[in-house]
């Protein structure tokens, strides 16, 4: 055990990443769990990252070797999250656990007009359907023979895969 913890440090509204980067011009070991989402700007989808805590990272600090006084002071950093004025550390599984699932969160590939899709939940699993169109952020309309007729579905975009 080399007495070095995670502690959460609170960031001003909108200047995490300013945050960030001034701690690690510092030389702290800092890290901020992102996710990748995709927004519509403009009618077009794009892919962008996010934290996943808006306004908070983890800063890792060992209590006696470390300088703990410039880390109040960084540009963009509102204070270290604590109880009764004093830091509290934060779990390192927690810390190794978000790395993980960070990582693993690769955003769902585009899909374009006319691609073959499967279909992974509900009543319809394990069919193909061939995608149309995004119905808002989080449904997908797809095209699926059924009857002998081309029917118009709308799933939820997690139920979905590419093939």
């Amino acid at each position: 055990m080399d007495g070095r913890d995670w502690y959460l440090v609170q960031c001003k509204p909108g200047e995490t990443l300013r945050a960030l980067e001034h701690l690690e011009n510092q030389q702290y070991e800092c890290y901020l769990p992102l996710v990748t989402l995709e927004k519509i700007r403009q009618r077009k989808r794009h892919l962008c990252q996010e934290p996943l805590f808006p306004g908070y990272l983890f800063i890792h600090l060992d209590q006696l070797d470390d300088n703990w006084q410039p880390i109040r002071s960084t540009r963009g950093v509102t204070r270290l999250v604590g109880f009764g004025g004093l830091p509290l550390p934060v779990d390192d599984s927690l810390v190794s656990a978000l790395k993980m699932r960070c990582n693993k969160m690769l955003p769902k590939a585009s899909l374009e007009k006319g691609e073959k899709v499967r279909i992974t939940e509900g009543p319809f699993c394990d069919l193909e359907a061939i995608f149309e169109a995004f119905d808002g952020n989080e449904r997908v309309i797809l095209l699926m023979n059924l009857l002998h007729q081309q029917q118009r579905l709308t799933l939820p975009t997690s139920s979905i895969c590419k093939i």
